[in-house]
């Protein structure tokens, strides 16, 4: 709910503050006094558009700032944590008009576009009388409203789920038979590039291998030549290294009778000198094991020739190869399948689209209870409040399949006629601002109990009503206050008697310029304010009996 709300430079208010409660809140005052300026200031802060013309006289910019409790807001707050801009329960929004050049909004201390700060404002606040904000006026927000009425949440589930099921299969076969269209063509090129690239038939390891037995055969004779020059040098020479290394021990040997110190070097000749006799066995074996034949090389030469041809024809390394193949392979399999697929994927879609109609079927039909209900329970109000011989609908107009929706098979609107002989239209078009308000009035109390927007505001809701009709506006609010946070801006003393809380708005001159302020009522100040929209200027005795015994009502 709205807990604070800050306004600068906006219009007459130079600088305004209100503390915000629960329950139900009338803000009173004379005409001209500022009243609707908060409403104004509110709808501003939540997203309407600015216009620099309602910066104050002789300032640059305008700010408003509100506050708001989300721990009621649970639209608000998913809203905020998808958005990135939660903040640990609380929200703040403000809104910068500045004269020259564009307005800024912020939620929480960052910058936001104005698009955001209205979609954050539908969760949070409803503003009747007003089109602004007024989520009423949306049909998505008529079609929610009734399914909360009658408790439609598991139909609504399974509606929308069967229908994005369905979609997401419809989607796939549209693909795939637009694939299949070449289906021919694709399968011969598939069969010929896995033919060409099994023929190689080789792995990643296999690749790398030939690479180094194709630099090992190209430098066979420079191999040979340089092992046979060392083993010539390490054992088969006049002066080998093997020979020399066991004259040493022995002679290093015949040294240790005289000295023992000498036994770790001994050890580490004759370790030096089976070393050197291993290395030299290797080496001859390795000369053995030489392959000079120049086909070997020719034929390796060949196969990496071939290799690096078919990696530049599919422009990929040579040993990306393998992978290539597993690619086509996998594609070839899947085009193959593609008949089995295909019908597979028509079945399956068949199956879904019948589910779909058969949960859509279900839900139109716990709509229609539940339009009936509220049709007959909202029109009853409307007689209370003034509008003798209104009524009110709820029509759902069939949808044809083709136009089938996550949310039905229907649309969903409210209509509404005000007055005997008038003909039913739609919500949105009523023309009377306070018509529009007492039936939002009726709706919400209808409603009151299944409602998501925790903050409700009525601007004027009493125009052209008076006595009895006032009083029972009056008491609508009162009530919904108990379950929502509500701000009336309100004329009358029969409604605002009903307030939990008052709030007066005055208008006043210093220095040549003008000034609203806004005073929370006691107990007292309230049957004076009470008083004064009772007799007007000059308040008597009798008066302030008449308000205080009309505040006397609430208790």
């Amino acid at each position: 709910m709205l807990t604070y709300l800050q306004v600068r430079d906006l219009a007459i208010v130079s600088h305004l503050e209100l503390e915000c409660r629960s329950g139900m809140t009338a803000l009173t005052g004379e005409t001209g006094a500022g009243k609707s300026i908060l409403i104004d200031a509110l709808g501003l802060v939540l997203g309407d558009k600015a216009d620099a013309s309602l910066i104050r006289a002789g300032r640059d910019r305008a700010e408003i700032l509100a506050e708001i409790d989300l721990n009621a807001a649970t639209d608000a707050r998913d809203w905020l944590l998808e958005q990135g801009l939660e903040d640990e329960g609380a929200c703040v929004v403000r809104r910068l008009l500045v004269r020259e050049g564009r307005s800024r909004a912020f939620i929480n201390g960052r910058a936001v576009t104005t698009a955001q700060v209205r979609e954050l404002g539908e969760r949070l606040v409803d503003i009747h009388g007003q089109h602004a904000h007024q989520s009423l006026l949306r049909p998505a927000s008529q079609r929610e409203l009734l399914d909360a009425y009658g408790g439609h949440s598991e139909q609504v589930t399974a509606v929308a789920t069967a229908f994005r099921t369905f979609r997401d299969l419809d989607q796939r076969l549209t693909a795939l038979e637009a694939a299949s269209a070449d289906r021919a063509t694709r399968l011969d090129l598939l069969r010929f590039q896995v033919e060409e690239l099994s023929a190689l038939g080789l792995s990643v390891a296999a690749i790398e291998g030939l690479d180094h037995e194709q630099r090992r055969l190209s430098h066979l004779g420079h191999l040979q030549e340089t092992v046979g020059r060392v083993l010539v040098r390490l054992a088969e020479g006049e002066a080998a290294i093997a020979d020399q290394l066991r004259r040493a021990t022995r002679e290093i040997e015949e040294l240790t009778a005289i000295d023992a110190a000498l036994s770790e070097s001994r050890e580490l000749l004759e370790t030096a000198t089976i070393h050197a006799g291993e290395a030299a066995a290797g080496l001859r074996r390795y000369l053995d094991g030489l392959d000079l034949d120049p086909a070997a090389l020719q034929e390796v030469e060949l196969r990496v020739g071939q290799l690096h041809d078919l990696a530049r024809k599919y422009r990929v390394k040579p040993t990306e190869l393998p992978d290539l193949l597993d690619q086509r392979c996998a594609e070839l399999a899947a085009l193959e399948q593609s008949d089995v697929t295909l019908g597979d994927l028509r079945e399956q879609r068949e199956r879904m689209w019948r589910t779909y109609l058969t949960a859509a079927a279900e839900l139109s039909r716990a709509r229609q209870q539940a339009a009936a209900h509220l049709t007959e329970t909202v029109t009853r109000s409307m007689q209370q409040l003034g509008m003798n011989g209104g009524q009110f609908s709820i029509q759902l107009d069939p949808l044809p399949e083709e136009r089938a929706t996550a949310s039905g098979l229907e649309r969903v609107e409210m209509l509404v006629s005000a007055n005997p002989g008038q003909p039913l239209q739609p919500l949105a078009k009523v023309a009377s601002g306070g018509e529009l308000s007492r039936i939002s009035l009726a709706i919400q109390v209808a409603t009151a109990e299944c409602g998501r927007v925790p903050t409700l505001v009525f601007d004027e809701v009493d125009v052209g009503i008076g006595g009895g009709v006032a009083e029972i506006v009056g008491r609508l609010l009162r009530q919904l206050g108990s379950s929502r946070q509500v701000l009336c801006v309100t004329h009358l003393p029969q409604v605002a008697a009903q307030a939990h809380y008052q709030l007066r708005v005055r208008k006043e001159t210093l220095d040549g310029q003008t000034f609203t302020r806004l005073e929370p009522l006691d107990e007292r100040a309230r049957v004076d304010e009470i008083a004064r929209m009772l007799g007007g200027t000059e308040i008597t005795a009798r008066t302030r009996d008449h308000a205080s015994e009309m505040l006397d009502w609430r208790h």
